[in-house]
């Protein structure tokens, strides 16, 4: 057996449950699933594990680390229609590894990343969507500009020729998903607050909200576009079942 078919033995009985689950919060929350976007976060994990969760209909990953998503990006190039995430902090000298690869970068937080992102960006083959991150919790261990910060920041990415789609944050630890639902609230509020500010001739939708991780997932796929699933998803095996028992 290959490394690819034991990894598809793992995760697509884990992928079912995570998918079941979400259609079942979706469904609750009176929403399509199809409006929901699940990112499978595969930091650290071989590539025949993300060949086997694109087998079973993944398309999105979400990485923290550039160097790493450089060299997945190489090595699973042959894959069709795979999306990358960078969802990790990006310094400005690892921007070139992961613009013409990532399509969306989460984790836009500061005006010189923007500018270094726009750089990079002229002589890509494409361009990556922006989301501002966002920090809600008061936490200094946490990246992210504060609320007060984000009008600025958002004037300043209205005039980047790169999309600037919607807003992420990450709340605190939290053993109930109901104890996070006020951030993703919030969240929610910003980005319909903001959304005149981030008007675009371009035509660009300013209409996302990427939050929730792991058993968070049920109190924020009611409010967003974005569910990214962190170590505990169907695409990085270990720690999948006992998170996935607190979902519901």
């Amino acid at each position: 057996m290959t490394d690819e078919q034991q990894w598809h033995q793992v995760i697509a009985p884990r992928l079912d449950l995570v998918r079941g689950r979400l259609a079942a919060a979706c469904a609750r929350a009176g929403r399509a699933i199809e409006e929901v976007r699940l990112v499978a976060v595969s930091k650290r994990k071989p590539a025949a594990a993300i060949r086997a969760a694109h087998a079973l209909g993944l398309r999105d990953f979400g990485e923290n680390y550039a160097q790493e998503l450089r060299d997945k990006a190489e090595e699973l190039g042959d894959l069709p229609d795979i999306s990358w995430h960078f969802i990790g902090p990006l310094q400005r000298n690892k921007v070139k590894l992961v613009v013409g690869r990532a399509s969306w970068i989460h984790t836009v937080a500061k005006v010189s990343l923007i500018e270094a992102l726009e750089q990079r960006a002229a002589t890509a083959p494409f361009a990556p969507s922006m989301l501002l991150q966002v920090e809600l919790a008061g936490e200094a261990s946490k990246s992210g500009i504060s609320e007060a910060e984000l009008p600025k920041l958002l004037e300043r990415a209205k005039e980047s020729p790169l999309p600037c789609r919607g807003l992420m944050t990450m709340p605190p630890p939290a053993d109930d998903p109901e104890d996070i639902t006020p951030y993703f609230e919030r969240l929610r509020d910003l980005l319909a607050q903001h959304r005149l500010i981030a008007g675009r001739e371009t035509g660009d939708a300013f209409d996302q909200l990427s939050m929730g991780m792991g058993r968070l997932l049920v109190a924020s796929n009611r409010r967003a576009t974005t569910a990214v699933i962190s170590q505990t998803s169907a695409a990085t095996g270990g720690k999948l079942v006992s998170a996935l028992e607190r979902l519901v």
